[in-house]
């Protein structure tokens, strides 16, 4: 165990002598669930380099954080115990998710998992919507320091929602908005990593969670997805969210899917970086979540699957796609459909539907690291904090177990 997990076990002002770089500020990052973590992922890579900070992680409680502890693992990092993270005093803590967050002693930046707010709470009245009700916006009714939301029209909701929230309000952008555009022009070089071959068409079929997602009725969508794209023509790519995973628990997940790997359906696991995968994709199938919403920047033509208008909100960019995009029909062959979508996709009408995702285009990352050295009382580092392409991703056949390799 390395001096730091040492520390974090049990931070007693004895073991700090083992450290190397001591008297740093302090930066603790707040992982919920899989999903909270790739999203403070993008944040701290703005701290990268700054030896005047020490990033630490911790882990709450969370329905969905059980793959948690694994994923960050996997990163190098360990993992600060929950209940010393909240008798500690840090310089910022940043926090996709509110649960737990105002027992600890530290300026609170939150931010949105996700794009924008897009989905309405079932059971609960109409107006509720999930990252907008108080209790989201100020934890324990205690106000954070910043609230970080990616468009101005977001201020009209949290005007609507939670008034008291407003002036904490900091329009900084959306960072998967920015790296998915910045990587558009790789497009071909991740087609290749994937092992497409010259006209194969990759459908990636995407699902949130929940009972109205993809997800929820992949028994009768995944042999259409098998028995109706023809292989040669076509590649499919599954993508599950990780809530789905950690809800049901990795092991049924990957038996429930087992066999439509063995049929060369690639099966994009959570902890994967989705992201270039759906860069590569000439069609997407997808329901109201997040992921679907961002492919309205690639240019692929969408199929959607259903549209439960309780679950939408409908001031969000979802409830323009719901209507823009074709709707999946049981009753024509998909391969039918999927050309009636490319025939009939216009793409100023999903231009207009990204550009509702941030009204920061591009600047999230000068945004949000200004934000968090002021917070800290720092003055920033000299130099552009760059959007990075997003790397290569792995072959298809390493997650089609059956297929070649086997996926881990």
């Amino acid at each position: 165990m390395s001096a730091l997990s040492t520390t974090a076990q049990s931070p007693s002002a004895e073991l700090r002598e083992w450290l190397t770089l001591v008297e740093r500020k302090k930066v603790l990052a707040v992982v919920h669930t899989v999903t909270y973590a790739k999203r403070l992922l993008d944040i701290l890579s703005l701290l990268e380099a700054d030896f005047r900070l020490q990033v630490l992680f911790t882990a709450p409680p969370h329905v969905f954080g059980d793959e948690v502890p694994l994923f960050l693992r996997q990163l190098g990092s360990p993992l600060l115990p929950w209940k010393e993270a909240t008798r500690m005093t840090f310089d910022l803590a940043l926090a996709a998710g509110p649960r737990g967050v105002e027992k600890l002693r530290a300026p609170l930046i939150t931010l949105p998992h996700g794009a924008n707010y897009l989905k309405r709470l079932p059971g609960e009245p109409d107006a509720c919507v999930a990252g907008l009700r108080r209790r989201d916006l100020l934890p324990g009714g205690r106000p954070p320091t910043a609230i970080v939301v990616p468009h101005f029209a977001e201020l009209r909701e949290l005007a609507r929602h939670c008034p008291e929230a407003l002036s904490l309000a900091h329009v900084v952008g959306d960072p998967v908005h920015d790296r998915i555009a910045a990587s558009l022009p790789r497009r071909a070089a991740y087609r290749r990593a994937l092992g497409l071959a010259d006209g194969e068409k990759l459908v990636v079929a995407v699902s949130t969670w929940g009972p109205n997602s993809f997800f929820g009725r992949f028994e009768a969508l995944l042999p259409r997805l098998i028995g109706e794209l023809p292989s040669g023509r076509f590649r499919t790519a599954v993508m599950v969210h990780p809530n789905v995973w950690s809800g049901h628990g990795p092991w049924q997940v990957k038996a429930w899917l087992e066999w439509c790997g063995r049929q060369g359906v690639s099966i994009v696991p959570p902890e994967a970086d989705w992201r270039s995968v759906l860069i590569a994709a000439d069609y997407i199938i997808g329901d109201h979540g997040s992921v679907t919403l961002y492919g309205t920047l690639t240019g692929a033509p969408m199929l959607l699957i259903g549209s439960p208008e309780r679950e939408i909100n409908p001031m969000s960019p979802a409830a323009d796609l719901a209507v823009v995009a074709p709707a999946l029909s049981p009753a024509h062959p998909l391969t039918e459909q999927l050309d009636y979508a490319e025939s009939e996709y216009r793409r100023e009408e999903y231009a207009a539907i990204a550009s509702r995702i941030t009204s920061e285009p591009g600047r999230f990352n000068r945004n949000m690291r200004r934000l968090m050295y002021r917070v800290m009382g720092l003055g920033q580092p000299a130099h552009e904090p760059l959007t990075v392409p997003l790397p290569d991703p792995p072959t298809l056949r390493t997650w089609a177990p059956g297929r070649g390799e086997a996926s881990a």
